[in-house]
């Protein structure tokens, strides 16, 4: 149009860059407790005496290590080790395989663990591979506690969910369900500021909060399922 100034383009050619090695570069090694959380590329590495490798890349499924709410559950992991043994872990939500990777070189225990993502499944079974631990892991795609491998191994002496606020207060019912008496939940993915809703549906099931911990704006609940329940 007449007295419009057209926009001026220029093209010109880039220099080559290697991604691979721009994205190792941005995945450094990282520590939590007892855990190092290394990329691939440095699959040469022996951790340290009473250290805990956790190998995976960043990768199209969520669970790098990262994040305040998977640094929280892995924490608290760490600490649960210390004082109890488990015999039947669930990880709802597993995401990249991460959480479901620490239990299972935590306790050496078969795990079971879920997502609604198909991608996320194959993610998370091609991490257990890589780490050497597949034949403790079983993944299977589940909206919530809904597929037959969740429902089948229950119940569960400690599940872990690292997802978000609403489904976890959508779930805490089935959590409930599927929770042994005396079984731990380790929750996550929530904000500070949703911590409220969160505690509150899982009260309502006779879940007690038993530790809270803050990392960065996000919360990292336990709650204990008392080993007396009246009714289900």
């Amino acid at each position: 149009a007449a007295g419009v100034a057209r926009p001026v383009c220029h093209i010109q050619p880039l220099p080559p860059v290697d991604w691979l090695a721009q994205n190792r570069r941005d995945f450094p090694i990282q520590s939590i407790g007892r855990f190092i959380i290394l990329g691939s590329h440095h699959d040469e590495l022996r951790p340290p005496a009473g250290r805990i490798a956790l190998t995976l890349d960043a990768a199209s499924a969520f669970g790098s290590g990262e994040h305040a709410t998977t640094r929280g559950c892995l924490a608290a992991l760490d600490r649960l080790a210390k004082r109890r043994r488990v015999r039947r872990p669930l990880d709802l939500g597993c995401g990249s395989g991460i959480l479901t990777l620490a239990i299972a070189k935590l306790w050496h225990r078969p795990v079971r663990a879920a997502d609604i993502d198909p991608e996320s499944v194959r993610v998370a079974l091609a991490n257990a591979a890589a780490n050497g631990v597949a034949r403790f892991v079983k993944v299977a795609r589940s909206d919530g506690y809904r597929a037959p491998l969740v429902r089948s191994g229950r119940p569960y002496d400690v599940i872990v969910s690292n997802i978000l606020a609403q489904p976890l207060v959508k779930f805490a019912r089935p959590l409930k369900r599927h929770l042994a008496p005396g079984g731990v939940a380790i929750l996550s993915g929530l904000l500070v500021v949703q911590e409220a809703q969160v505690v509150a549906a899982h009260r309502r099931q006779g879940l007690a909060l038993s530790a809270r911990r803050r990392r960065d704006g996000w919360s990292t609940l336990e709650f204990r399922r008392r080993k007396v329940q009246l009714s289900d």
